[in-house]
């Protein structure tokens, strides 16, 4: 894993990603000129990519904010490593790759981002927040319960050199316990308190996954749904705040 010492994130705005789930490059560039001064990095996953390609993301780094590029990439090793090389010259902060792919993936994914960029973090999707245990074991087949299997899996990417996992809050203590500071942990189904939790199985509030030890926090609904976006991201960072 390279050295991220220099990386500490010391802010709110820093710690904050918003997940741009929604249809059309207009509303994509529309929260980015609106909450650019107020959000670290932008989430991009297949729902966008898919239809607009490379240009989406183009059109945010030009907003001078960060791209979450999600891709969960999960292939054989050599298509993951073509593929996250492109994503490391697209210029992307951080990529997804899914840890059940298993190491020789994950190893291929670092290879593959080797002389494209050093800026380019890798992160390892564990379990989708989604998912609880009983879906885990009847329909999957894990013998490992949740938050084994997720430990397990975070050990995994470690090992294979990737900077950090995708996680939810609810398996943060124990990975922080067990992982260094400079291994991030990256942290969707965050809802502000007052919020519905949608199809997140397992969620908390910004405050609470940070005084856990989530170094980064991933938000959509509550602020795309919100009445006044800026106000909404506004109250999150405070909530963050309260937690430094």
């Amino acid at each position: 894993m390279r050295d991220r010492d220099k990386n500490i994130l010391p802010t709110a705005r820093e710690r904050l990603i918003l997940a741009l789930d929604v249809d059309t490059l207009k509303e994509a560039e529309f929260l980015g000129q609106e909450l650019r001064d107020l959000v670290g990095m932008f989430k991009v996953g297949p729902r966008l990519f898919t239809r607009y390609g490379p240009k989406i993301i183009e059109s945010i780094q030009k907003e001078g904010v960060g791209v979450f590029y999600d891709a969960k990439f999960h292939d054989i090793p050599s298509v993951v490593a073509k593929a996250a090389g492109t994503a490391g010259r697209m210029g992307v902060r951080m990529l997804t790759v899914h840890t059940l792919g298993g190491l020789a993936m994950m190893e291929a994914a670092m290879e593959g981002l080797k002389g494209k960029t050093e800026d380019t973090k890798v992160v390892g999707v564990t379990i989708l927040t989604s998912l609880d245990s009983s879906i885990l074991r009847e329909e999957l087949g894990v013998g490992r319960d949740l938050s084994q299997e997720v430990v397990h899996l975070a050990h995994l990417a470690k090992k294979a050199g990737l900077d950090g996992v995708v996680t939810s809050p609810e398996e943060l203590e124990d990975l922080r316990r067990t992982f260094p500071r400079n291994f991030l942990l990256i942290v969707p189904g965050i809802r502000p308190m007052g919020v519905v939790s949608n199809e997140h199985h397992r969620f908390l509030t910004p405050g609470e996954a940070i005084r856990r030890g989530a170094d980064f926090i991933v938000v959509g609904r509550p602020i795309l749904a919100a009445d006044d976006p800026v106000e909404a991201t506004k109250n999150i960072l405070k909530e963050i705040e309260s937690s430094l």
